[in-house]
């Protein structure tokens, strides 16, 4: 399980562990806070195809999914 400090995710790299469309290196583009600043969700960006996809970041912890940095 990754360790994630969700205020330091803005701009950090991440390797699919199982890269699907041939997108393996992502990075993280934006983050979405409620009312408190709490993050409650982030923005991947793939760096091969510049797809978005927006979801919670507490699916970044999961280690069979998800490598820190790019690899």
């Amino acid at each position: 399980m990754n360790r994630i400090n969700p205020r330091k995710l803005l701009l950090s790299k991440w390797t699919a562990a199982q890269p699907k469309h041939r997108e393996k290196h992502f990075l993280v583009t934006q983050l979405f806070c409620d009312e408190e600043g709490t993050v409650l969700e982030i923005e991947l960006q793939a760096v091969l195809t510049q797809r978005n996809q927006r979801m919670a970041w507490q699916s970044l912890q999961a280690s069979e999914e998800w490598r820190m940095g790019w690899v």
